[in-house]
């Protein structure tokens, strides 16, 4: 269909990892920069400076977990579709199957005095279904008697 979920969990996952890891360079940094012997307002300049740059790595890490989410969010929407599709392609080829049984009943039952009997009209736009490819978004979209 559309969209590898296995995938998507994948880069969700690696997203979350990769901003767990940003954080924990953002901490090593700051705890670096203050174990340094170093006194003076210049290094009180480059502590702060760390401190700065830890704050945006945070600010980036939270970005990473904020795709996680949206992917997260795209992937159960995206299964619930295809559950959807499923249903629905399910559906549609049982009641197609049914209505060609029927209609071959109508066929074979005809009178023989010549009086025809006609196949139901929800029988016959079931019969002509022409069904969109197995899988694919067209299905959420299908009308059919009985669906």
């Amino acid at each position: 269909m559309y969209g590898d979920t296995a995938a998507i969990r994948k880069r969700a996952a690696a997203l979350r990892e990769q901003g767990t890891d940003v954080r924990a360079m953002a901490d090593r940094l700051v705890a670096q920069a203050d174990a340094i012997d170093w006194q003076g307002r210049a290094a009180d300049a480059m502590r702060a400076r760390m401190r700065e740059r830890a704050t945006r790595l945070r600010e980036c890490a939270g970005s990473h977990e904020t795709a996680a989410e949206s992917l997260e969010r795209h992937v159960v929407e995206l299964d619930r579709l295809k559950d959807a599709i499923a249903d629905i392609e399910r559906k549609a080829t049982s009641l197609v199957a049914d209505a060609k049984t029927r209609v071959a009943e109508v066929d074979s039952h005809n009178d023989p005095d010549g009086v025809r009997r006609e196949p139901t009209p929800e029988d016959t736009t079931l019969t002509q279904f022409t069904p969109p490819p197995s899988g694919h978004k067209d299905w959420l979209t299908v009308s059919l008697p009985g669906l």
